[in-house]
């Protein structure tokens, strides 16, 4: 096991490096979101980058230079790290910003705002798996031991960014307001096209055939992987061990059925049945 600590804030685990106290308040009390501010958000694992791409691509009118050539975290960066949120204020407007947080952190000036968040979800059975084999390789977060074990701190919350329920819970709330849009990762694999233009008609974009050909080429996974500015190559040793693992592994769905026990499985589903007792959506995987 990794001699990596956690710090908390308000309940919710972060990684010690890269991430303060201080940050995480000034986020969520003082970071003024903007009207023009298009926000990725997701719980980790669950098509972060994949999303970021897109609406990078998006917002070029599908041409990739941009996505070619600038760093995905400058790009869109995630608001609550020490260095993303150095980057926010920098950025100017309209800015693509990323975010794990959960709702009840999220900054408040959100919600006097019109500014827009996709919120992406994927099935949590694959977000623990791809979580799991994440965290061997990513410096700042601990190492995990059995997956089992990984699989209980999962399931308590106990993990980088808390409970996958509550933050499903937390930022579903927003469902039916005009500025909040949810997909799934699945959706997204099944026909990418389709949720391109979905998410165009939500930003109030007008893409023509072509535009929408070039970002769904330009957002797959093969482009994505090879795409140094995107696939994490470039980050430092001192916070990805590439001799762990690629950050793009496999981009599927389903890989939970290659390491999950029918034991684990069974528990998994009774404890998701505890938890998502009363919400009023279904996903592709319920």
């Amino acid at each position: 096991m990794s001699s990596v600590e956690y710090i908390s804030y308000k309940g919710i685990l972060f990684p010690s490096t890269g991430y303060s106290l201080e940050t995480l308040d000034q986020v969520e009390n003082e970071f003024q979101i903007l009207d023009d501010d298009v926000i990725t958000v997701t719980y980790p694992k669950s098509g972060t980058h994949w999303m970021a791409e897109i609406l990078s691509l998006i917002s070029q009118k599908g041409d990739p230079t941009w996505t070619l050539n600038v760093l995905l975290w400058e790009r869109s960066p995630w608001i609550e790290s020490e260095d993303g949120l150095k980057q926010a204020l920098q950025n100017p407007p309209p800015r693509l910003l990323n975010s794990h947080l959960p709702f009840q952190l999220f900054p408040k000036s959100f919600l006097h705002t019109k500014a827009k968040v996709i919120y992406t979800l994927r099935n949590p059975k694959d977000v623990l798996v791809s979580y799991y084999f994440f965290s061997m390789m990513i410096q700042i977060l601990k190492t995990p031991g059995s997956l089992q074990e990984y699989l209980e701190d999962f399931l308590t919350g106990n993990v980088f960014n808390g409970s996958w329920f509550d933050h499903v819970k937390g930022w579903m709330e927003l469902k039916g307001r005009p500025n909040f849009f949810y997909i799934t990762y699945e959706e997204l694999q099944q026909d990418l096209r389709g949720c391109v233009e979905k998410i165009c008609h939500f930003l109030g974009k007008e893409l023509n055939s072509q535009q929408l050909d070039s970002v769904v080429e330009y957002a797959s996974f093969q482009k994505m992987k090879e795409n140094k500015m995107s696939n994490f190559t470039l980050m430092p040793d001192s916070v990805v061990d590439h001799t762990k693992g690629e950050l793009m592994r496999k981009g599927i769905s389903g890989d939970w059925k290659n390491h999950l026990t029918v034991a684990q499985n069974e528990y998994f589903d009774r404890v998701y049945r505890e938890n998502m007792q009363g919400m009023r959506t279904t996903f592709p995987w319920d």
